[in-house]
């Protein structure tokens, strides 16, 4: 058996409940990016069954339904790729990660600035984008780390990569992993490089998540303890800080993802591929960037199709995301939505409505369940609902 999970970081589908406690009230991603582009042409998930579990412009419900489909709900506190990705491999956190909206302690931040042997500047909340805009000559002269955060539990480090080598960012992003913990144990430290001239600077593809390591152990620690091969794709093992994880594929964008999931999908294997493509939050949904995001779902139905067609009878795919982005609000952050849960696979129940989801820990439920391994503390299965 083979399952493909496949998360679309920042594709959710509706504001939850407590929405309006994170400002995040009417954001409904999915919907307004088929709105602002006119309609979607999503020709793979449609025929699975996304028209039949949200009504869309451009994607129809089908009579038949070839897939199953749901809804999820976050249950921790928090919009955070950490905590979504740690939710679905069965950790549902207590407490919300540390959050710094007026920026992180000066004192924290000369003790990691002597450790470090370079200064700092910045220190506030703020676009990714925007602060390099604004940081990026005065960090090119002096040499400074720009230090920035947002709505999410990050510390960022920006740094040009003709100013800072990218292993010095890297370092220097360590350093503040390993400080960064009790009372400001924030989700995940990010390292940021971009290029260019002022007036043109643009972020590159090597960023590098540093994650704090699950506080429990995960799905994926029960896979790989059962012999079970668990390969990562994008940027989730950094989240998982490398646990339970027997081969990583990094890759820079969607295209490189999607591609590495086709090339798995066409060899034989087992286990799980847990695979996130970060273009529709990172480069859209923080950028404002409804156009791009619905090019970006487009071009994945397209890739998607071609996954779905190589399955063997044996593999199902799990399409997914971690939260909402909605790049059509004011808001540059991530968005408290329900995401979506769209199964395929030739073993699949056709048309399966598996309903509103409690927490995302349904997939470890179901994950543990469909390879035999210690379920987690935290989910339900729904292998009987989509298992034809």
């Amino acid at each position: 058996m083979r399952v493909f999970l496949i998360v679309l970081d920042g594709v959710g589908m509706g504001a939850l409940p407590d929405a309006a406690d994170y400002g995040d009230q009417g954001s409904h991603t999915l919907l307004h990016v088929a709105e602002a582009a006119g309609g979607l042409k999503l020709k793979h998930l449609e025929s699975l069954g996304l028209g039949n579990l949200l009504a869309l412009p451009g994607v129809r419900p089908v009579a038949g339904p070839r897939g199953a489909r749901g809804r999820m709900a976050e249950r921790p506190k928090g919009k955070d790729s950490t905590s979504g990705h740690w939710e679905m491999a069965g950790i549902v956190l207590e407490r919300a990660f540390p959050l710094y909206p007026n920026g992180f302690p000066a004192p924290l931040l000369e003790r990691w600035s002597e450790r470090i042997g370079r200064g700092w500047i910045g220190n506030v909340a703020a676009s990714g984008t925007e602060i390099i805009e604004r940081l990026g000559a005065e960090h090119q002269r002096s040499g400074k780390l720009i230090v920035y955060t947002s709505a999410d539990s990050v510390f960022q480090v920006a740094a040009h990569e003709t100013t800072v080598p990218i292993e010095a960012l890297y370092d220097a992003c360590r350093t503040a992993r390993g400080m960064l913990t009790g009372e400001h144990a924030v989700g995940r430290v990010i390292a940021r490089p971009f290029s260019g001239a002022p007036g043109g600077y643009r972020r590159t593809e090597r960023r590098r998540d540093f994650s704090l390591e699950p506080p429990a152990p995960t799905v994926l620690d029960r896979l790989t303890e059962r012999g079970h091969v668990v390969v990562t794709v994008g940027k989730v093992d950094q989240l998982f800080a490398g646990r339970g994880v027997s081969d990583a594929i990094h890759t820079g964008n969607n295209a490189e993802g999607e591609e590495a999931l086709v090339s798995l999908a066409r060899s034989s294997g087992e286990g799980l591929v847990f695979a996130n493509l970060v273009d529709f939050d990172q480069q859209y949904g923080h950028r404002n960037d409804p156009a791009g995001f619905a090019r970006a779902l487009e071009q994945f139905d397209e890739r998607l199709g071609e996954i779905l067609g190589r399955l063997r009878d044996d593999e199902m795919c799990m399409v997914t995301a971690d939260h909402g982005n909605d790049p059509t609000t004011p808001s540059t952050d991530h968005a408290r939505e329900y995401v979506p849960l769209i199964v395929g696979g030739r073993r699949v129940r056709a048309g399966a409505d598996l309903g509103t989801r409690e927490t995302f820990s349904d997939i470890a439920a179901t994950l543990a369940e469909l390879f035999g391994v210690t379920a987690p503390q935290h989910g339900t299965s729904f292998l009987r609902g989509v298992r034809a």
